[in-house]
């Protein structure tokens, strides 16, 4: 007896063959000495979020011209379908985690709302217009990056070249 199988939509896959890595991202406000703007936020960078997780938004460097502030509870999932973002990120020379930031009006900080490892994901956002910054991955996400992206990321097979036409054979060749 034949089984049968059903097609399976992405959204009821997994995100990912181990647990999510869970994540804080460190912004930074520079305060700017010249008439075109007086601060300057960016992404800093990424950690592992302890455990415990802490209080978001928590000053962790302050002088006085640079703050950094530590926003925690982000979790990195993969998805099948940025498989070839994240393999076009991990053999870059130097792969990134892209942090999609927005400034509050209220209290004027800029805080992070997504993250992804994906160079597909973070080039959308970024043509998209967003405030988007990358920032070094860490070095302990690369095996499993790289583990997920050998199971599930196939390159699309090169296409034959064609001719214009038949009468041009030789000549006018789009490959």
């Amino acid at each position: 007896m034949a089984e049968t199988t059903r097609a399976v939509p992405l959204s009821e896959l997994p995100a990912s063959p181990a647990a999510p890595y869970s994540l804080a991202v460190i912004m930074e406000r520079t305060r700017l000495g010249d008439r075109w703007g007086s601060v300057q936020w960016e992404a800093k960078g990424v950690v592992r979020d302890s455990p415990a997780g802490g209080i978001s938004g928590q000053v962790i460097v302050q002088d006085e011209r640079v703050t950094q502030y530590l926003f925690s509870g982000f979790q990195l999932k993969l998805r099948i379908d940025e498989a070839e973002g994240y393999f076009l990120n991990i053999t870059s020379p130097q792969p990134k985690v892209f942090v999609l930031w927005r400034k509050d009006d209220e209290d004027e900080i800029a805080r992070p709302r997504h993250i992804t490892v994906s160079f597909n994901e973070g080039a959308r956002w970024m043509d998209g217009g967003a405030a988007v910054d990358g920032v070094t991955l860490p070095l302990d996400l690369l095996p499993w990056i790289g583990e997920f992206v050998e199971r599930h990321y196939k390159p699309e097979p090169k296409k034959k070249g064609r001719w214009a036409s038949n009468k041009d054979k030789g000549v006018g060749f789009r490959g």
